[in-house]
């Protein structure tokens, strides 16, 4: 089963809206989830892994944050929105001692007008091998001040 194809999110009467960046695909068939829904304005983004397009795993905290925050970036701009709409964040850690690295990868991608940032401390993550990944929930439109 393939996701969707992409809708106008536009969508004022706040119907839920699948949002499946082309090549999430097998993502979306192997364990039935998208990458992100919208209901309106409201864009609830699931966790992003630091993998590549070739689901290889980076190497270590600062490569893999980057490479979440790269497919959070791609999810959030399929959806219509961008990284400045986000409004809260939740990442997940193998390692809470890797916190500062993780941090200074954030701040590349976030500047200012911070969200609100729960940081989770986990046993383990979904694949082998991965040190954080990152949910996020954004308001379209809402960076606008």
């Amino acid at each position: 089963m393939n996701p969707p194809k992409k809708t106008n999110y536009n969508n004022a009467n706040n119907r839920k809206v699948l949002v499946n960046p082309q090549g999430s695909e097998a993502i979306y068939n192997a364990m039935g989830f998208s990458q992100a829904v919208r209901a309106g304005n409201t864009v609830w983004i699931s966790g992003q892994v630091g993998i590549d397009k070739d689901f290889k795993i980076g190497e270590g905290i600062e490569e893999q944050a980057r490479r979440a925050f790269e497919n959070l970036s791609r999810v959030i701009r399929e959806a219509g929105g961008s990284l400045d709409d986000i409004v809260e964040l939740v990442t997940y850690h193998t390692s809470m001692t890797d916190m500062k690295a993780f941090s200074k990868v954030k701040a590349e991608f976030i500047r200012e007008n911070f969200p609100a940032w729960t940081a989770v401390g986990v046993r383990e993550l979904v694949m082998p091998g991965l040190l954080v990944e990152i949910r996020a929930t954004a308001v379209i439109g809402s960076n606008i001040y």
